[in-house]
């Protein structure tokens, strides 16, 4: 994942869904399950674990069958006492005396009288257990590593668990970056030989060689079981590798053009994915912005707080702002906070208007009181004269020009040089004569910056040039 601390805003569902959600997860719920049927009689080993003869009653309680019974039963069981659910009475001495015996955990009643937050610290719990689990190689390999007392030789194993730990950790923060970033706020599908890629191919490599190609089908395959093991606590809806894939790959490759990416797997957040992931991002230092968080502050610190975030989840991060207050007041404390002559001042006066063109007419007297205002007075004409306000007074000329380039200013902080800047960009030139003429004596901090950018927008060489001398007009101007 990149090392930016700062991460994309998510919209996540309320606290009440996604504890039916967790609730509803197949791995906490048979924990649960497990935690309710232990008592007295229940037998575990020196580590916790059920022992052997306990495992075929432990999966009919849970109604499983088949092969992997036992095996499911168990995992449950540890994610049972992990978390809580169950607690150990009495430990199964290592000597091999006595078996241990458990009894229900205090907090388990929490999982269905409790609140949200208890269920989902629950549920944060589990996924810490299995995320655990999946950065362990298969156990059969951990027997073969064993040394004559019984104890684990590492180096013997090609395995690193603090390596495997932290390339999970990459590639689940990788894959919450592909679902929220680019105003991405629905579920987003992705290959697993994409994501394996991320986390292998380093940014600058051009042509991929044989050998990184081959980390990458190494990484996919092991991502492969631990998405196997990550679906059933509720973080993800995984379509595992085909397996005979790899057989007919043996037999004769298929052309790229005609292969089926999905058969080498695809994964999808959860929306519980994406609350479990970003308590973990927030655990390990990341800012991880949720809309809905600002709905409570005051406008100076959504207006900020917004600046960073894609159109999208501004608007709704506006729309539950203002669901919570009245109109007159809320406008007034909007303008208020959308001044400044900071760098980010524009943006926050685009979000600003984005706000305010949610308001009713009942603000109309906040958007007079500001008329002769040099920031905001162009604004408040806008805004009055689309609802049809009367003895709107129109703008001087160095009014007009000052929003003009504040608008600019916004739009490239907003999304750089998009093509709908550059259609800007084209109809300004084109429509005012002169334009750049007057454009360098505007009093705005942003004049230079906008007038440097017009230059490199406009596809004219000519309207170009007169850009670059307008800003270096302008820099002169200003002293920078």
């Amino acid at each position: 994942m990149s090392d930016s601390s700062s991460l994309p805003p998510v919209r996540l569902h309320s606290e009440a869904r996604l504890a039916r959600d967790a609730l509803a997860a197949p791995l906490l719920s048979r924990a649960a399950r497990l935690a309710r049927w232990a008592g007295p009689a229940t037998r575990v080993g020196a580590g916790g674990e059920l022992v052997e003869e306990q495992l075929p009653e432990a999966a009919g309680v849970l109604g499983l069958t088949g092969d992997d019974a036992a095996a499911l039963a168990g995992e449950a069981w540890r994610v049972a006492v992990d978390t809580g659910l169950v607690e150990i009475v009495d430990e199964k001495d290592e000597e091999g005396g006595a078996e241990g015996t458990v009894t229900q955990g205090e907090d388990l009643a929490l999982l269905t009288s409790g609140a949200p937050q208890d269920v989902l610290g629950f549920w944060l719990g589990a996924l810490d257990v299995v995320l655990a689990d999946a950065s362990v190689p298969d156990l059969g390999g951990l027997v073969d590593a064993m040394d004559e007392e019984g104890e684990i030789d590492l180096s013997s194993l090609d395995w690193d668990p603090d390596a495997e730990s932290a390339l999970l950790d990459g590639v689940l923060g990788n894959l919450y970056l592909l679902t929220v970033g680019e105003d991405a706020l629905g579920e987003v599908s992705v290959p697993l030989p994409a994501l394996a890629a991320s986390v292998i191919l380093p940014d600058d490599m051009g042509e991929p060689t044989d050998d990184v190609l081959e980390q990458v089908s190494d990484a996919m395959m092991r991502l492969d079981e631990q998405f196997r093991l990550l679906e059933p606590i509720g973080l993800v809806e995984f379509q595992p590798v085909d397996e005979a894939l790899m057989a007919e790959a043996a037999e004769e490759p298929a052309p790229v053009d005609d292969m089926d990416v999905s058969r080498y797997g695809v994964v999808r957040l959860t929306p519980l994915g994406l609350y479990g992931l970003r308590a973990r991002l927030i655990e390990a230092g990341f800012s991880a912005p949720a809309v809905g968080e600002l709905t409570d502050k005051g406008a100076d610190t959504l207006l900020d707080g917004t600046v960073g975030f894609p159109p999208t989840a501004a608007q709704a991060e506006i729309e539950q702002w203002l669901a919570r207050r009245e109109p007159l007041p809320a406008a007034q404390e909007l303008l208020s906070a959308a001044r400044g002559a900071d760098p980010n001042a524009p943006l926050r006066r685009l979000h600003c208007q984005q706000a305010l063109a949610l308001v009713g007419t009942e603000a109309e007297p906040a958007l007079r009181e500001v008329l002769d205002d040099a920031e905001l007075g162009g604004l408040a004409r806008v805004w009055l004269s689309e609802r049809g306000a009367p003895d709107v007074p129109p703008p001087s000329e160095a009014m007009v020009f000052w929003l003009t380039i504040d608008t600019v200013a916004a739009q490239l902080a907003a999304e750089g040089n998009s093509a709908e800047l550059q259609s800007l960009v084209e109809g300004l030139a084109r429509q005012h004569s002169g334009f750049f003429d007057t454009a360098w004596r505007v009093d705005h901090p942003a004049a230079p910056d906008v007038l440097e950018a017009m230059g490199r927008l406009h596809p004219d060489k000519k309207v170009a040039k007169e850009a670059r001398k307008a800003a270096f007009k302008a820099r002169s101007q200003q002293g920078v």
